[in-house]
């Protein structure tokens, strides 16, 4: 922070100061032409910068950073190409529904509209662009509607559906002189959501006469503004019902619990499962490609829907939609619930034929384990075991679009920590970027002022080689920044779920080999400690690098391998 004094303040002045009263504390971006007044007054601000080195790795680190802190991530953009580069990171905050506010340059006023002028990184029609990425856009094109715009788009990222909105302010707004007086408080409520009660009393009537509940706990349970988890786990053991969370839920559910299917919603036995069930209960949760296991799901009982998103009921299946948040919904569904089982004793006792739900949970589980015993895993099965034992219970883990993540779907257990991954949009490079935002957002502040001294907990993420070189530049901003992020890149030579693809339907793979560099030189060319360890010494390796302050990269070479499709029986 700058100390030299300045009595005249400009547009960029109240972006920051209303960003500050909000409560924001990090900022992510890069600089760019028409955004120069904005980051000249983050110079005088308390808010810490995190300098990335490409956009859409900027948007994935305030993503990130949202995600492990529970905050709005703040991402700063530039004009045009600035902008645009930032679209693929911003639509996986969006379809993972993650709180983060956006403001971008502009051209200047006399400029928009008006293509003849051919102004430097000018497009048609920039915020357009946004549209398909983001909840909301607004333009601010004077001055004293830069607090407003602002609150409100602050208040929109943090309503269910949470996720990202888009700010932009021209070039002259931004170094305009303002008679604004400065922003001292601001206040962004979310727009509440809560269930309609003939849709609870509905519900409550369906539940409390199944015998066979299921239920599928998707994003929403971990995004809701209620406290969803414990509700959940109340409505589950009031109801005796096996659960099972979706890629975007895991960690929703206590893996370790009597009702815990894990996240293994790409199996056949969990899809029979929740076909068997009379009622199934799906919160949070689109009931979408993967979770649907590919869209073979059939339920066989009743459907009920809870979701805050309206887009996704009924969607794929005919439900009882319930438009709410996932806690307060659940919160109701408890109370309605514990109005007519007043002790646990009294809770719906299941009946999966003749077994009780644990029982049904306990077999499937020991289908599912078989069924791989079956199919020559072990390698892959304990590569995933051996980073799970060396990875701290409370530790939060970011993965790509990578084999090593889609068995972390299905099997990771998250413990105490957060298990965060690119499923939502499905793009590459999602996870080094995001950790570096989370890394920051964990961090003691005291240590964000020296780079040098890295703190807070650190997380990992793991890449395959494909997505690791999407991100490689990163290894700048996390060094620069001292972020706390192991990151375990498993190289197999080239797209290896995209191999895996084409070798099964033709035969053939084309298009997914690829040259490499050397990770380990290439990382301690940034001044990042590396090494590149055998498939069977991973978890060594990993407890080495978390005992590094900073940033560390351990490569594996080996070639992993999905299960047989299980949607196949």
């Amino acid at each position: 922070m700058t100390t030299r004094n300045r009595t005249r303040r400009n547009g960029g002045d109240l972006v920051i100061e209303t960003l500050q009263a909000l409560g924001a504390r990090t900022v992510f971006g890069i600089p760019g032409q028409h955004a120069l007044g904005l980051f000249d007054a983050l110079s005088r601000s308390e808010l810490h910068y995190v300098s990335s080195r490409v956009e859409n790795n900027a948007a994935f680190a305030a993503d990130g950073y949202a995600r492990a802190t529970g905050e709005v991530g703040v991402l700063f953009l530039s004009t045009g190409p600035g902008a645009l580069t930032s679209l693929s990171g911003l639509q996986e905050a969006y379809a993972t529904a993650v709180p983060v506010v956006v403001v971008a340059s502009q051209i200047p006023l006399s400029g928009l509209g008006a293509r003849r002028k051919g102004m430097l990184h000018q497009l048609d029609d920039q915020k357009a662009s946004a549209q398909n990425v983001t909840k909301t856009q607004f333009s601010v094109h004077h001055p004293s509607g830069i607090p407003s715009a602002i609150q409100d788009a602050w208040a929109a990222a943090i309503t269910v559906p949470q996720g990202p909105v888009w700010v932009e302010v021209p070039q002259d707004v931004l170094l305009g002189e303002v008679m604004v007086p400065p922003v001292e408080d601001a206040l962004a409520v979310p727009y509440d959501h809560p269930p309609r009660q003939e849709l609870i009393d509905e519900a409550v009537r369906w539940l409390a006469t199944s015998h066979r509940t299921a239920i599928v706990a998707g994003g929403g349970v971990r995004r809701s503004t209620g406290d969803a988890r414990r509700q959940l786990l109340r409505v589950a053991e009031l109801l005796d019902a096996p659960v099972v969370c979706t890629p975007g839920g895991n960690s929703a559910f206590p893996h370790d619990h009597r009702l815990s299917l894990g996240s293994w919603v790409e199996d056949r036995h969990v899809t029979d499962l929740l076909e068997d069930a009379e009622v199934l209960l799906v919160v949070g949760s689109s009931l979408g490609e993967v979770t649907s296991n590919y869209f073979t799901l059939e339920p066989r009982g009743r459907l009920i829907q809870v979701d805050a998103e309206p887009r996704v009921l009924e969607s794929n299946f005919p439900t009882l939609g319930v438009r709410a948040d996932a806690g307060q919904a659940l919160a109701a569904i408890v109370a309605a619930l514990s109005g007519t089982q007043p002790g646990a004793e009294d809770s719906v006792r299941a009946d999966w034929h003749g077994r009780s739900a644990a029982e049904a949970v306990a077999e499937t589980h020991r289908r599912v384990e078989a069924r791989l015993d079956g199919q020559e895993l072990s390698r892959e099965r304990r590569f995933l075991a051996d980073i799970r034992a060396a990875v701290p219970a409370e530790m939060q883990t970011y993965w790509d679009m990578t084999i090593a993540a889609y068995w972390g779907w299905n099997c990771w257990d998250a413990q105490s920590g957060e298990f965060h991954s690119a499923q939502g949009a499905g793009g590459l490079g999602y996870a080094f970027p995001a950790a570096i935002g989370g890394a920051v957002g964990l961090a003691d502040p005291a240590d964000l002022a020296d780079a040098a001294e890295a703190g807070g907990p650190g997380v990992l993420a793991v890449a395959g080689d494909g997505s690791a070189m999407y991100s490689i530049a990163e290894l700048a901003s996390a060094q620069q920044h001292g972020a706390n992020v192991t990151w375990l890149i498993v190289d197999d030579g080239g797209y290896g779920i995209l191999r895996d693809y084409m070798e099964e339907t033709f035969g053939q793979a084309t298009a997914t080999e690829l040259y490499r560099p050397d990770f380990v030189a290439l990382a301690r060319s940034f001044g990042v400690p590396a090494e590149e360890v055998p498939v069977e010494e991973v978890g060594p390796a990993l407890t080495r690098a978390f005992k590094r302050p900073g940033p560390a990269v351990v490569v594996v070479r080996t070639l992993l391998r999905m299960w047989a499709p299980s949607h196949l029986g």
